[in-house]
């Protein structure tokens, strides 16, 4: 499994969506989107229409996570909509096969999202569900949190519970993903990482993608 970058447009220019899509559609994997409802945290951002609009605009596939209250009547249309990855939250969801096979029938890739202080452990058995799986190494809600290093064991022990590094799960994280840290997710064994700040708050974001890939990469490798 190839180390994936996907930047976040959390921290991107909302009034130029589509050039800042564009600004890193040479450079990274997918581009991720966080939709927010202010209900499931404690933040407003997009949602579905804005998605829609951004499928029509950008080259690269989008990454939705959805932190939002009930999911299973929420995701599908996402997928349906042209999404190359949803992802649920496991604290929300109340039929998370049920959603996660929705999400799959549509045509999306289907994941399973984990707050920091969510055991892996409970949802081990929903891994034939789901394509990948995100850990959250902040507390979801904002961008420009500090990376929870106590977020590294569990990293570990997803990778062993999906296998290797080319199993077909993949292991993503999300939260405070820089260059000072990335290193230490890829150790653990994560190889999907969401970056906002360190992307767009750069100077040149197709750069600060490549960057964080070579750092990421080289961790890898051991």
């Amino acid at each position: 499994m190839a180390i994936q970058i996907s930047p976040s447009i959390l921290s991107a220019d909302f009034a130029h969506l589509a050039d800042e899509a564009a600004a890193v559609e040479n450079a990274a994997d997918w581009l991720h989107v966080d939709v927010m409802d202010n209900h499931f945290v404690p933040n407003l951002t997009l949602g579905l229409p804005i998605v829609e609009s951004l499928l029509k605009a950008a080259k690269l596939p989008l990454d939705c996570h959805l932190m939002i209250e009930d999911p299973d009547r929420w995701a599908p249309a996402y997928a349906e909509a042209g999404a190359g990855s949803v992802t649920i939250h496991a604290e929300a969801a109340k039929a998370p096969v049920r959603t996660l096979r929705a999400i799959r029938a549509a045509g999306a890739r289907a994941s399973l999202a984990l707050n920091p202080a969510t055991p892996l452990e409970s949802y081990a058995d929903l891994l034939p569900e789901v394509d990948m799986l995100l850990l959250m190494t902040v507390e979801p809600g904002f961008g420009g949190q500090k990376f929870i290093d106590l977020v590294l064991p569990k990293i570990r022990k997803a990778r062993e519970l999906v296998g290797g590094r080319d199993a077909a799960v993949w292991v993503q994280v999300d939260g405070g993903i820089a260059a000072d840290t990335i290193e230490r997710a890829a150790e653990a064994g994560a190889d999907v990482f969401v970056a906002g700040s360190a992307v767009y708050g750069a100077e040149d974001p197709a750069a600060a993608v490549e960057a964080l890939r070579a750092a990421a990469e080289k961790a890898a490798a051991g």
